[in-house]
């Protein structure tokens, strides 16, 4: 998943004039089509992606249905002067008037997924659409999307409708890019620009979209001036989507699906360049409390050798420190290293990519922390695997996860922790659970209680 902020100026839409006109596909048209059925993750999305074609279908007497997955109200996270509650019913409000703006008698659903929740729920999304295309008669132009976006929404929505499409030779796929105009370089343009399909837009057809992204005020103008409160689509994210023709990837039917992968070295390489510290380990305090739960789970007050995973600058490591003789840390990423060393000189660490790259030893503590999310199914399995193979029987392994939505994740904190339950052989031996992170400590076969241990109990 590509990070981005649309508070950067992003990519200059005159770059992207210049590379438009290289597009070889034929240009879109409605001839033969029944129905549009448009799906928007956010309100403004229709109107960004596929304004001119609802309003062009409008024109052709075609009816238009679209399904508002969430109502975005994640739009303005720091905002000190609406709610996520007042931006919800403020967005909904405006989706529906920018959308009579451009078909008259559209129609629509809104099917009230979290905001960046929609991972967590596909199935909300794929029945609307296949209950939405059994009604229709006639060949339907179904329109997501771009999966490549950007964002964990387009993402996942844009799967749903590749795979509500396949197998239905009623059903034409079309994807329209929103957030990739933004970070994407046109110089070397991870979008398909040679496929891209423009829609030709009339003067007309354009101002009815010009007026309906004015509808969504809360996105295009700022919600006040504060911090926090600019604008989403500012007048020069806007300029990417008010051109005389609208941009669509054409969607080939799905093939076989492919295993996921573990998250890459070049991924991590990336977000340590452009945060050096990573994710906040020293100020934040739900890093300072989360360290202070996991070093009180540990069931021993000493431990001779530690591992762990996922170090990244050693602020948990250099904790470890004081409670075993010996600690190694391990990362996936050689920046983050360098600055664990200073920082903790007493362990030793090496840069390695779990699980092939193994490091040699025995451990009765190993750490994983944060780390669990990143591996694909068949890499946490490898690595519960050399866990198991190299932990000392008075050992045990802590795994820590944040339990909320993150884009650059294979998966999520709870699903690692379940399969880490599942696979352990024995019973966990302390499970803490809250909104933010599940901690769970497996032990080796000879831990006892913390009790039992200081003769508390027999």
């Amino acid at each position: 998943m590509v990070s981005f902020d649309h508070r950067e100026p992003g990519t200059d839409p005159d770059a992207w004039t210049a590379v438009l006109p290289s597009a070889t596909a034929a240009p879109l048209d409605l001839d033969g089509v029944a129905a549009v059925l448009v799906v928007a993750p956010h309100p403004d999305d229709e109107t960004l992606g596929a304004g001119g074609l609802i309003a062009t279908a409008a024109e052709a007497g075609l009816p238009v249905h679209v399904v508002l997955v969430t109502r975005g109200e994640g739009s303005h996270p720091d905002s000190p002067t609406a709610t996520p509650a007042e931006l919800a019913d403020r967005r909904a409000a405006e989706f529906r008037a920018a959308l009579g703006t451009l078909h008259p008698a559209v129609t629509w659903t809104v099917l009230d997924v979290p905001d960046v929740g929609l991972r967590e729920q596909p199935d909300t999304l794929r029945d609307a659409l296949d209950a939405r295309l059994a009604g229709t008669d006639g060949r339907t132009m179904l329109v997501a999307p771009w999966r490549g976006d950007g964002h964990r929404d387009h993402r996942v929505a844009g799967e749903v409708a590749a795979a509500v499409a396949s197998g239905n030779p009623d059903v034409v796929l079309l994807a329209y890019p929103v957030w990739a105009w933004h970070w994407d370089d046109p110089t070397a343009p991870v979008l398909p620009v040679a496929g891209l399909r423009p829609l030709l837009l009339t003067g007309a057809v354009l101002d009815r979209k010009r007026r309906a992204l004015d509808a969504h005020a809360s996105q295009v103008r700022p919600l006040s001036p504060a911090p926090g409160d600019e604008a989403v689509v500012d007048d020069r994210h806007a300029r990417h989507h008010l051109r005389t023709e609208e941009w669509f990837v054409t969607v080939p039917p799905p093939g076989p699906a492919t295993p996921p992968s573990s998250r890459s070295r070049e991924s991590f390489d990336a977000h340590y360049d452009r945060k050096p510290e990573g994710w906040d380990f020293d100020g934040s305090w739900y890093e300072q409390r989360k360290r202070a739960v996991t070093l009180a789970a540990l069931p021993r007050q000493r431990w001779r050798s530690a591992l762990e995973l996922g170090c990244a600058t050693g602020v948990l490591t250099d904790a470890l420190t004081e409670r075993a003789d010996d600690v190694l840390g391990t990362d996936i990423a050689a920046a983050p290293l360098e600055r664990a060393r200073r920082r903790a000189p007493r362990a030793r660490f090496v840069q390695a990519a779990l699980p092939a790259e193994w490091p040699d030893g025995r451990w009765d503590l190993v750490v994983m922390s944060e780390v669990g999310y990143y591996l694909s199914p068949a890499d946490l399995d490898a690595t519960i695997d050399h866990v198991l193979a190299t932990l000392d029987d008075d050992g045990v392994l802590v795994a820590c996860h944040w339990r909320h939505p993150d884009d650059d994740a294979v998966t999520d904190g709870d699903t690692v922790d379940a399969h880490l339950t599942a696979r352990w052989p024995r019973p966990v031996l302390v499970r803490h659970v809250e909104e933010d992170f599940v901690l769970s400590v497996l032990p080796g076969p000879a831990v006892p209680s913390v009790a039992r241990a200081e003769g508390l109990v027999r």
